[in-house]
């Protein structure tokens, strides 16, 4: 049975109730909030271990839920809001959220975000909580000896290559903003900083998909960012 515990933060009955019997059907345990003052107690009481976040809360907004949760917990937060203007979705990811799905949204959709996140959890409480070595499909990023390897050949990356690809793995499944990326590789994240992201993530790109027929490790969000696909 999923021992997965999940708090759900929505205040429209409908999409809850949507929610609620998608967790119950697929052995989620959950907990319910309307508002993000309750969600903020809900959190700090049972410590979830996913979060479920609307952003058109009817107290506070879900931006403000996150930041304040952010100031003492990492537990993964997927928003699942109507506001889909990529601003919306960079200022939710900047404050801390870990995805952003858009209302309508599918079942099968929520159930594979939710997933991703359980991977993502299970991999960095095990193998990368007890081992500097990194691995995802035939990519195997060596922490400790500063090396990538893809299909046991050395890849032979770039100083802000390397830094690209070790931030994506520490953080495999997760959606990175553009101003996450900049800020952790140069420090600052100024407009040009992104124009040159682009040209770097194209490099790394080409050294880690080949040819057509390779593993697509590197998802881009158009307008937002880029995440590591978890490859099984």
């Amino acid at each position: 049975m999923n021992k997965t515990m999940v708090l759900v933060v929505e205040d429209d009955r409908s999409v809850q109730n949507l929610m609620i019997s998608t967790l119950k059907a697929h052995d989620y345990r959950y907990l319910i909030a309307v508002n993000g003052e309750s969600a903020i107690l809900e959190a700090s009481s049972h410590n979830p271990d996913i979060i479920l976040l609307d952003l058109g809360l009817p107290d506070i907004d879900g931006v403000e839920v996150i930041e304040r949760i952010r100031t003492w917990s990492n537990v993964p937060i997927i928003i699942i809001s109507a506001r889909s203007e990529d601003s919306d979705k960079i200022e939710a990811l900047d404050a801390g959220a870990d995805d952003y799905l858009t209302k309508p949204f599918s079942v099968e959709e929520l159930l594979a975000r939710l997933r991703v996140t359980e991977r993502r959890l299970a991999m960095m409480q095990g193998e990368q909580a007890s081992s500097p070595v990194f691995v995802n499909g035939k990519l195997r990023v060596d922490f400790s000896a500063g090396c990538a390897y893809l299909d046991e050949e050395e890849l032979h990356l770039t100083p802000i290559e390397y830094k690209l690809l070790c931030l994506l793995s520490k953080n495999v499944g997760k959606v990175l903003t553009h101003t996450f990326i900049t800020q952790n590789i140069w420090g600052h994240s100024w407009e040009n900083d992104v124009a040159s992201l682009r040209v770097f993530m194209a490099t790394l790109r080409k050294k880690l998909e080949k040819n057509p027929d390779s593993i697509k490790y590197i998802q881009t969000h158009v307008g937002i960012g880029y995440r590591m696909i978890k490859v099984e």
